[in-house]
């Protein structure tokens, strides 16, 4: 899915990336007889900083080094797998999809596509409950030049379907967890900016977990926007989406919920695995407002208790959390015209 980038001189942003994975990908060169110099000179990596343990690169050297290295290997696998994965597999593989009609039947055709390009790992989507999971089986020895280009192979591949997935519908999906079955390595605090959320190294086996109604979002993308995307797709495996179209579904289940640690902003916010800050940006680009979800969760809160208990005003007030009988009425009679004694006697009636 990665394309040649254009000769540019490189402003470094924030160096993040390990130098473990550039190193990975310099060692795929000479399993093919051929030198990384090219790759390494264009990345604006001298061979003395690569050999450096605790050495970081931007996002833009990792894109250059990267996509260059896939195109003249010709193996976007970078000899991760037993066969090599020719330039354009993985543009293939979203190419397939790219018809589904919503994210889970692109994920599993995904999935099973990439089964025909190797099967050194078998993908899987797996939905348990509310939760869905993209794992991986690793049927090959993937370490076998190596325990680093195995963490970097399995972490390539689960970046490259988080990133499709959230372009594919144009959104952020937040992780629930991330596992890895390796013992957490020197670099372990970048894991935390590939995958926002939950890390558990040691694991039984790869994978990433999110919440399963995004399955069922449609897909927002037509072949126009993919040519677009593949003419420079590796952005799309480090971009953290502004958008996330459930998140406004996700702060009302938060809401009602875990009431108590949801009553403050932070509270919603750790739930989520989001900044303060970030929700409350994130809710208004969606045209919504944490005080108007919360007022609008403990009045369907208020509307059940009056509905089906017997339950006093004042204890149906404190039970949906408003501070007092008062304030209770006076906002219910607000949002619906009615007082709460009204509503419950028309229920019932």
């Amino acid at each position: 899915m990665h394309a040649r980038p254009a000769p540019e001189t490189i402003n470094p942003p924030i160096a993040a990336t390990p130098m473990a994975f550039a190193r990975v990908i310099a060692a795929a060169y000479p399993l093919y007889g051929q030198s990384p110099a090219n790759a390494l000179k264009l990345a604006q990596i001298t061979p003395a900083k690569l050999q450096q343990p605790e050495a970081r690169i931007n996002a833009r050297q990792m894109e250059v080094l990267s996509g260059t290295a896939m195109q003249e290997l010709d193996d976007e696998a970078l000899g991760a797998f037993s066969r090599r994965l020719p330039w354009g597999s993985y543009g293939m593989l979203a190419r397939a999809s790219l018809s589904a009609p919503d994210l889970g039947v692109a994920l599993k055709r995904w999935c099973r596509h990439h089964g025909l390009l190797t099967d050194d790992i078998r993908l899987r989507l797996v939905v348990t409950g509310d939760s869905a999971a993209i794992t991986i089986e690793e049927r090959a020895n993937l370490a076998r030049h190596g325990e680093a280009a195995r963490a970097f192979c399995l972490v390539h591949v689960l970046r490259n379907i988080h990133g499709l997935a959230c372009w594919y519908i144009d959104s952020r999906i937040p992780l629930q967890g991330a596992h890895f079955p390796f013992a957490a390595p020197p670099h372990a605090d970048a894991y935390t900016l590939m995958f926002p959320g939950p890390l558990q190294f040691g694991a039984a086996r790869a994978s990433i977990r999110f919440d399963a109604r995004y399955l069922a979002l449609p897909l927002r993308r037509d072949e126009k926007a993919l040519t677009q995307m593949l003419q420079r797709a590796l952005p799309l495996t480090v971009l953290q989406y502004r958008r996330d179209r459930l998140l406004v579904q996700q702060v009302r289940q938060a809401l009602a919920a875990w009431p108590e640690q949801a009553h403050k902003a932070d509270g919603v916010a750790a739930l989520l695995h989001v900044s303060a800050r970030t929700l409350h940006r994130q809710l208004k680009e969606e045209g919504a407002s944490l005080q108007a979800l919360k007022d609008e969760v403990r009045f369907e809160r208020a509307k059940d208790l009056l509905n089906r208990s017997d339950k006093l005003v004042k204890q149906v007030a404190t039970a949906a959390g408003f501070k007092n009988e008062k304030s209770f009425i006076r906002a219910f009679r607000a949002a619906t015209g009615l007082s709460p004694g009204d509503f419950r006697k028309g229920a019932t009636g």
